[in-house]
């Protein structure tokens, strides 16, 4: 009984030994992963992803290496620039991992490196320029950067794709300054905007004016040359009436006696001057009336305001 016991544990235990060199021996590689094997120590081979044998207590296998890009954001370094500015700059770097084997046996932690790296050729960048060339100058310093960085990680088995300035923060009295000067800035463009806008302002108000001034004179014009116009009409109707009448000189008189009152209402018709035609018709007009005879025509001078009458052949 004691001997069967003793064979149930002796076949246990080569299951478990079994099943032990089984899981060791059979690993599965995910995908966009790489896994680095060393035989006895020693560098054997690079596992793709799939399912791989290994022999037992032979074979090890090193952690995995993840393929993807990755993306590390170092905290802020101070950088002094050239004109004796200390400025904060962080950074972001985009890199690949390559080549497993080199990424395991070249550098130790890869990422420090990287990170150590950065720092060391940001700070020579910026060095040799002065602040606002720093501010201004971002795609110039991520290219010279990454082309740096890409250089000298590619022993490492590393490729640095690109590099990101996240952040650029100058002193806070160099940031109070500058945006003092940005509102300086703000403000002058302000005024030269409201300037030229009332300029453009006066300027239109003045063209308005003059087209206005321009239209007015020539409505005035014509109004002027249709009024010129109707009463030179107007005063050839009658003519041509007059003569196609053939009026004679007592018609004459009388309606010129007619207008008389019209001519009156001037307070400043002092003087009224008669054609001698005029005169004889109303000497004719007198007669027929049964007025005073043709020898006493002579009118009492007049008294205080009434206007005087004069016939031309008296003036």
């Amino acid at each position: 009984m004691n001997g069967d016991t003793g064979l149930w544990i002796v076949l246990l235990v080569l299951v478990v030994f079994v099943v032990i060199v089984l899981v060791r021996s059979i690993r599965i590689i995910p995908q966009a992963r790489a896994g680095v094997v060393e035989r006895l120590g020693k560098y054997q081979r690079t596992l793709n992803p799939g399912l791989t044998v290994l022999i037992p207590f032979v074979d090890r296998l090193l952690p995995l290496l993840d393929l993807r890009e990755q993306v590390v954001s170092f905290p802020p370094q101070p950088v002094i620039t050239s004109d004796n500015l200390v400025v904060s700059i962080d950074t972001v770097v985009y890199f690949q991992v390559t080549d497993p084997r080199a990424a395991t046996y070249e550098i130790a932690n890869y990422i420090q490196a990287v990170e150590q790296l950065t720092t060391t050729t940001l700070r020579n960048l910026v060095g040799g320029l002065d602040l606002e060339q720093t501010l201004t100058s971002r795609d110039q310093i991520n290219g010279q950067l990454r082309g740096v960085l890409d250089e000298a990680t590619g022993r490492w088995g590393i490729r640095v794709s690109r590099v990101e300035l996240k952040a650029i923060d100058p002193p806070h009295s160099i940031q109070e300054s500058m945006e003092k000067q940005m509102r300086a800035e703000r403000d002058r463009r302000a005024a030269i905007l409201t300037a030229e806008g009332t300029k453009q302002s006066a300027i239109l108000t003045a063209e308005g004016q003059r087209q206005s001034a321009i239209l007015k004179a020539e409505g005035d014009a014509q109004a002027a040359i249709l009024r010129a116009d109707g009463e030179s009409q107007a005063i050839q109707k009658v003519f041509e009436a007059i003569h196609k009448g053939n009026p004679t000189q007592k018609l004459l008189a009388y309606q010129y006696l007619q207008t008389l009152p019209k001519l009156a209402d001037g307070s400043a018709n002092k003087l009224w001057i008669i054609p001698s035609e005029v005169g004889e018709a109303l000497k004719g007009i007198g007669s027929v009336l049964g007025g005073t005879p043709d020898g006493a025509h002579e009118a009492a001078p007049p008294a205080g305001d009434a206007p005087a009458v004069r016939t031309q052949s008296e003036l």
